[in-house]
């Protein structure tokens, strides 16, 4: 094996463990690091680390939902129901990505998440709070599920940075509970969103089987870590993560102005 392939490989392990820490703290798929990290450390070009990282999230959510699931935190009912909607939502979301100003949407989508980096302080989650179903909150999951698909296709973002706050906010659900039912929905979206990308020859599957293994590694730590800290922290921990990605987007934006 050459030293450009051993260092590859050796990325390759460092991306999955540390995405699949964040995945398994904040209830995230951790494209929002792989997808950068591969381009920027592993030589991937755009398309093919958008596939690849989303090809690892499959084994990455797996053992996620594990961990959460053996201390009662997923919403099985929910989580298929918002994966339902996620998927729909993918594909006309990829569909209307030709026919609506992306620009716009991404300012939009920061606001959105300017927002709720201000909720995240308001609206502490109580642990053991549960998710009830009823006729208006299936409605509302579906709806919530087509909307995270739908800006999932238009702008390649993953759900959990949707889902999570939105469970807490809007259906009451613990932090714990959101997390592992975000991990839940993202299953079944990973496997569809996979299936075309390699149709279509966008993903490199030996790639994403090294980080998606390397990812199993670190999840149940990151989860375990999540359950150990107060519901205060936690809201803490994930705002900063979002203004992270915030802030990565907004520098998007200006290179892309800037390289014209």
């Amino acid at each position: 094996m050459s030293a450009t392939a051993s260092r590859r490989i050796t990325w390759l392990i460092v991306i999955g463990l540390a995405a699949g820490f964040l995945s398994g703290l904040f209830g995230v798929g951790g494209g929002i690091l792989m997808v950068p990290a591969l381009i920027f450390l592993a030589g991937f070009d755009n398309r093919k680390a958008a596939g690849t990282s989303l090809a690892a999230i499959v084994p990455t959510s797996l053992v996620g939902v594990f961990s959460y699931a053996g201390s009662g935190e997923v919403h099985w009912v929910a989580g298929l129901i918002l994966a339902a909607g996620s998927v729909v939502g993918a594909q006309i979301g990829a569909f209307l990505l030709e026919r609506i100003p992306k620009r716009a949407l991404q300012w939009a989508f920061i606001a959105f998440l300017v927002v709720v980096i201000v909720q995240l302080f308001l609206v502490v989650p109580v642990r053991g709070a549960a998710i009830e179903l009823h006729p208006g909150s299936i409605v509302g999951l579906v709806g919530l599920g087509l909307a995270t698909g739908i800006l999932s296709g238009l702008l390649g973002i993953g759900g959990g940075i949707i889902i999570v706050p939105m469970l807490v906010m809007l259906f009451g659900a613990s932090d714990l509970l959101a997390k592992g039912t975000s991990l839940l929905m993202m299953i079944p979206t990973a496997i569809s969103g996979t299936v075309g990308n390699v149709i279509r020859r966008n993903v490199d599957l030996p790639a994403a089987a090294i980080v998606g293994v390397s990812a199993c590694v670190t999840t149940a730590l990151g989860s375990t870590v999540a359950k150990l800290l107060s519901p205060e922290v936690a809201n803490i921990l994930f705002a900063a993560f979002i203004a992270v990605i915030a802030a990565r987007m907004i520098l998007q934006i200006v290179r892309e102005r800037r390289s014209r």
